[in-house]
């Protein structure tokens, strides 16, 4: 059996193919300044055409691939002239081609999700959700530092019965996100920094009443984490721009990328004292159930990759890399309903 390998005439730097290895599928070997990988039978390649007609030329992208005897080519008209940061339109057209390979993944999810869903008796769902917003107010809790099993928070939550020797900020919050989860989903409006301070209210109020629902004065850092906080001065302004940038474009982006977004965007800006974490999780469960697509748990099990994900698409200021982890993760958190879709990830 022959192997085709791909062959892929970027001009990209190694160290930006490394961080976003998954995001344009696994990466074998570079050599030469091109990109060797295995795709099977398909041939994938991304090449600058220019066209002339009459007197005048075109500049255009062609992405093409090639299944069997069949060729798939997508074009992208970039200028009458080739511009001077070709190298970083193509890396923009690249994520474009693969975004789009995601989002129909994204929405076979979102479809079967629903069929499933809808053939559910109502106490089967609401049993299915109570589940989820059980684990998910633990392991939200969990990656923050609570000191509660699974265990107890499931007797806490479905029994009332509260865990012996463990602190009681963490029995208190973990009651306060179960309430505001359930409120969540019930909530009819959008987001808005009302809202928003109104969750964090809640959270804190029976716990850390200084700092509920208030935005900080103060300067904070992340323990462990490279990544430096917006200063005390930027964050009013920052938090105009995010929900300006979520207004925008609310219904530009697939809403799996737009859940990602607002909670990467919200904790980087990281407007509270405490609690930024659980809140932007809380956000971005809120636009997916607002467009229909399953919930995302991050499990406390899988804390490791997440930071990491954060941590360096703040440091380096580039989402896409947060992008990527999310994507694959939420992929395989609902892989059984991608049986008849080829695995990406």
């Amino acid at each position: 059996m022959i192997i085709i390998i791909i062959i892929m005439y970027l001009n990209f730097s190694i160290d930006l193919l490394e961080r976003n290895r998954t995001f344009y599928l696994p990466l074998l070997f570079i050599k030469n300044r091109k990109i060797y990988k295995y795709v099977g039978v398909n041939i994938i390649m991304v090449v600058v055409r220019k066209k002339v007609f009459g007197k005048h030329a075109y500049y255009y992208l062609e992405h093409a691939i090639r299944k069997g005897r069949k060729v798939e080519k997508k074009e992208k008209y970039i200028g009458k002239t080739l511009p001077r940061n070709i190298e970083e339109i193509k890396k923009e057209f690249l994520s474009e081609i693969y975004r789009e390979k995601w989002y129909s993944l994204l929405d076979k999810i979102k479809e079967n999700f629903s069929k499933e869903f809808k053939r559910m008796p109502e106490i089967a769902r609401e049993k299915e959700m109570k589940i989820f917003s059980i684990r998910f107010t633990y392991d939200t809790q969990r990656i923050e530092g609570s000191r509660l099993t699974l265990r107890e928070t499931s007797e806490l939550l479905e029994n009332g019965i509260s865990p012996k020797a463990k602190p009681l900020h963490d029995v208190k919050e973990a009651e306060a996100h179960y309430k505001i989860f359930h409120e969540m989903l019930s909530y009819k409006k959008d987001l808005s920094l009302q809202i928003v301070l109104y969750w964090h209210k809640k959270l804190f109020e029976a716990t850390k009443p200084e700092i509920a629902g208030r935005i900080r004065e103060h300067q904070v850092t992340i323990s462990g984490s490279k990544f430096i906080p917006p200063f005390p001065s930027e964050v009013y302004p920052l938090l105009r721009e995010f929900f300006k940038w979520y207004d925008k474009n609310k219904k530009k982006l697939h809403p799996v990328e737009l859940a990602a977004l607002v909670h990467l965007k919200f904790v980087t800006i990281h407007p509270f004292t405490e609690g930024n974490g659980r809140i932007s999780r809380l956000m971005m469960n809120f636009v997916l159930h607002k467009h229909g697509y399953p919930l995302l748990n991050i499990p406390y099990e899988k804390r490791a990759g997440y930071y990491n994900a954060l941590e360096r698409a703040q440091v380096k200021k580039m989402d896409e890399i947060f992008l990527q982890w999310f994507f694959r993760r939420y992929a395989k958190e609902y892989s059984i309903f991608l049986k008849q879709h080829k695995k990406v990830y």
